[in-house]
């Protein structure tokens, strides 16, 4: 039942009516996933479809998967002036463009995007050197600078292929999500940092960089500009957020100053390994009774940032379980660190997991946040920074 996937892994859309619009491309066979995802997420979600769509995927599949029957046709019903919050055209044919560009009505997609006022996104999907031709280029361009917003497609094939359901549904959340940040830069660090042992072996840690994506792109929905600088990470970095592969400490603490001193917010999610290690050239002997490591104390980001004057969030884990312990820690380095605030959590909670609990504390103030999602418990941490942030 459609009733038991609403709002099933956020509620960022909840309430909002969005109007999926499916073109004449084979990336059509998508669109059942693609609304299923907005649902998820908490949308509502009505389809429109041009006359080519029935070719590629049957409005009954289209009505299952968003449980209202699609728009196919032109009528006097004049479902063109329905409200939505946001047109989503995807995938978006050549054609379809092309006739929007130009203020061409004829099918139930173009006749929705030329009368509605809602916002409109578009996620194109053709072969690559139609996407290319001089003629679409020029449309597509004149789209953007009449404020559309577009999805880069994915080059492969030969083809532009439709963005990834998971950018598109990103996209959407921006587009819906007040732009408080706008004009704003955004550093984020996250991911586990390396350090070579030999030239096969390395230590490093088993953070997996999900706290850090999720605070990135929390960020990129608020409109802000955003650059996260990453270690070794376990899942796939968001395509439309700048990223800087800084996998080794020297390497990671190079990014940070470099990227920190025009930024406005800096959060600091990163595992940093607490060593640095000699390295053994080539490759040791495994059949050795004993190995003996020499390390020495790395440098520390939250030391390296303490003289900026952007706003400074910092991360403290402790493997105790102890929530004084970890409140007395993280006071001692937000005072020690001139930090704004720091996330406490307790790392065998954390490390490689999709979901946190964590303590918020600021100067004045501790707030303890439930067990959730790391994508929910970036937005809250969010929050909190913005009551700061000036």
């Amino acid at each position: 039942m459609l009733e038991d996937i609403i709002a099933t892994k956020s509620e960022r859309l909840l309430n909002k009516k969005i109007a999926l619009c499916i073109t004449g491309s084979i990336a059509a066979v998508e669109c059942v996933r693609l609304a299923r995802e907005l649902i998820r997420y908490g949308a509502e979600v009505r389809a429109y479809l041009t006359p080519s769509v029935g070719e590629i995927i049957t409005p009954r599949a289209i009505e299952f998967a968003t449980g209202t029957a699609p728009v196919t046709e032109i009528t006097g019903r004049v479902e063109h002036l329905e409200k939505f919050d946001l047109v989503l055209i995807a995938p978006a044919s050549a054609n379809t463009i092309s006739k929007i560009a130009h203020g061409i009505a004829d099918t139930p997609v173009t006749l929705l995007a030329l009368s509605s006022q809602a916002e409109l996104l578009i996620a194109p999907a053709m072969h690559r050197s139609m996407l290319t031709n001089a003629v679409i280029r020029k449309n597509i361009e004149k789209l953007k600078e009449l404020g559309i917003t577009f999805i880069s497609p994915e080059e492969e094939e030969g083809a532009g292929k439709l963005a990834s359901i998971e950018e598109i549904v990103d996209y959407t959340i921006k587009l819906l999500t007040p732009p408080i940040l706008a004009g704003k830069k955004v550093v984020v660090t996250g991911g586990a940092t390396i350090e070579d042992i030999d030239d096969v072996r390395v230590i490093t840690n088993r953070s997996s960089g999900k706290m850090g994506i999720a605070l990135a792109k929390e960020a990129f929905y608020l409109g802000a500009r955003v650059v996260l600088i990453h270690g070794r990470v376990t899942e796939s970095l968001p395509v439309y957020i700048e990223t800087i592969k800084s996998e080794r400490i020297d390497e990671m603490l190079k990014a940070v100053e470099n990227e920190a001193k025009d930024t406005d917010i800096l959060i600091s999610a990163a595992a940093i390994g607490d060593f640095t290690v000699k390295k053994f050239k080539g490759k040791l002997d495994s059949r050795k009774d004993k190995l003996i490591l020499e390390l020495t104390p790395s440098p520390k980001i939250l030391a390296l940032i303490k003289s900026f004057s952007c706003f400074k969030v910092g991360f403290k884990a402790l493997p105790e379980g102890d929530d004084m312990k970890l409140i007395e820690a993280s006071r001692n380095i937000l005072k020690e660190h001139s930090l704004d605030l720091v996330i406490a959590n307790d790392i065998t909670m954390a490390a490689g997991s999709n979901e946190n609990e964590v303590i918020i504390i600021s100067e004045n103030e501790v707030l303890k946040l439930p067990r959730a999602s790391k994508a929910k418990i970036s937005s809250s941490i969010f929050k909190e920074i913005l009551k700061r942030f000036s």
